[in-house]
């Protein structure tokens, strides 16, 4: 689920780059459209399915963000870096795997309460279909490129 949710993010930031904000909200829309259908949710489970993952995917991002701000951004001069400040770098990205995979376990176990385990699967698959079609997709609007 980790890598999935990553590439994903990637995929969204990279397609709205220097995009606006409307782009960015019509694939939003466009993955909320994908993954209802295709987990067949009914109203009672979309009502308590998209809040969950909804919050999922805003800690999913603050982790993301956190690792940006604290380890990618320091890894741009790691000629300077001193191997004990290469030591706490590679001990904070190690904590914060763990705190992703802790993440996506307890996503996975309240999804699959609201909805079923069967449907927490179709998730998985869901979510890859979606970035695959919208990464068609923007091929495709860019001549193949």
């Amino acid at each position: 689920m980790n890598k999935y949710i990553l590439s994903l993010f990637m995929l969204f930031t990279a397609i709205s780059f220097g995009q606006h904000k409307k782009d960015w909200e019509k694939i939003k829309s466009l993955k909320v459209a994908y993954i209802t259908e295709k987990l067949s949710l009914d109203s009672k489970e979309a009502q308590e399915f998209w809040p969950i993952y909804n919050e999922y995917e805003e800690k999913r991002h603050a982790l993301m963000r956190k690792e940006h701000s604290q380890i990618k951004d320091k890894l741009e001069n790691s000629d300077d870096l001193s191997e004990e400040d290469a030591k706490k770098l590679l001990s904070l990205k190690i904590s914060i795997e763990e705190d992703e995979e802790e993440l996506d376990k307890a996503f996975l176990i309240k999804v699959s309460k609201v909805t079923s385990s069967k449907k927490a699967l179709l998730l998985l698959k869901a979510e890859e279909d979606f970035k695959r079609d919208l990464i068609k997709q923007y091929r495709h609007n860019k001549g193949g490129k």
